[in-house]
This record gives C-alpha cells, structure tokens and sequence, in this order.
C-alpha cells in the first residue's frame, strides 16, 4: 500500500505541465457520478461546473496549490486526477476554449495543456498589457492584465479562430500564434519571449 501512495505521489510530483504531446481528446460529455462527486468533493471543488474549478485553481497562490491534485486544461474538458488514482472530466464549454500563457524573458518550459496545479511561468504577479488579434484583424482582447502568483495569464477565448497573442511587460514585447480550431491544440503557451 505504501509503494502505491509513493508511486502516485511521484506522478503527481513529475507531471509539472502537461506534456508536449496531446493525450488522446477527452469525450465532451460528463456523467457526474458518485465516485466523481466524492472526488470533486474531496479536494473542495463541489458543485462548481469547469469555469469555476479553473478560476479557482488557476489564481491560487503557490504556496496554495494542492499536491495531491493535477488539474489539466484540454479544449474539451477538464481533467482531474488525484493522488489516489481518481479521474474525472468536466465538460468546457461549447463556444470558448481557455487559453493560459506565460510569458517570459529568460526561462520557459514545455507545455501543451496547461496544468492549473504545477505549471510555473517565470513572471507572477506583473502587469502585463494583452493583446489578442484574430486572423481576419478583428481585436478579440485588448487590456491590462496582471499575471497569476503562477506566471501565467488565463483567458477565454472563442472557439475556431487563429489569432496573434502579444504580450507586453514595459519596454519589452513578445508575440505568439495561437489557435482553437481543432480539438486537440495546445491550451499552455509557453513560447512568448519579451524581448
């Protein structure tokens, strides 16, 4: 029993953000049943529908983030998984898609979907000004926005458009593609350098 708890403890521990290939797409319905209830419950996120679980999750302070929880943002769904082997999914919903970025300067990582309980961007708690550009020029965001304790910056977006992300921290700007067209693109861009 004790190998079992060092052995998910230790996937929890490794699993930082999530990988930069995707897993298999989760199906876009949830049937909430008892064992997800007690699990959702369990980890204080009860009754609260995805929106909620990711604001949660997403604004904590580090220092405040569960260890034992591993929340990851697919377009489809969130996916939680615990540290005694419980999954569940909560379905996104179906015209916005969350997308969180870290910008940095110096240091980055590998990211594909973003993980609201271990990924660290380098720059937390900065105002930064964000700037959201679809293919077709229309502004879909244009404002100032301070990073999460985490370094990163989450927002919503629609979903089926390629658009330009530009990120700004004082005199130094930074511009990435990002896109919500298919089920499978990333939600954790993580390849935003100011410069």
């Amino acid at each position: 029993m004790l190998i079992l708890a060092a052995v998910a403890a230790t996937t929890l521990g490794l699993s930082g953000c999530a990988a930069s290939t995707p897993a298999s797409t989760p199906a876009h319905s949830q049937v909430q049943t008892q064992a997800s209830g007690d699990m959702l419950a369990d980890h204080g996120l009860a009754g609260l529908d995805a929106p909620e679980i990711i604001e949660q999750l997403d604004t904590l302070p580090i220092a405040e983030r569960p260890t034992n929880l591993i929340a990851s943002v697919q377009p489809g769904a969130l996916v939680l998984t615990d540290d005694q082997q419980r999954e569940t999914q909560l379905e996104m919903p179906a015209n916005q898609v969350y997308i969180s970025v870290a910008p940095y300067q110096n240091q980055t990582h590998d990211c594909y979907y973003h993980s609201l309980t271990t990924c660290v961007g380098e720059l937390g708690n900065e105002d930064v000004q964000v700037t959201l550009t679809g293919s077709d020029g229309e502004v879909l965001i244009d404002e100032t926005r301070q990073t999460y304790d985490n370094g990163f910056v989450g927002m919503w977006v629609p979903r089926g458009i390629e658009a330009e992300l530009t990120v700004t921290l004082g005199e130094s700007t930074g511009s990435a593609p990002i896109s919500t067209v298919n089920s499978d693109d990333p939600t954790c861009i993580t390849t935003l350098q100011l410069s």
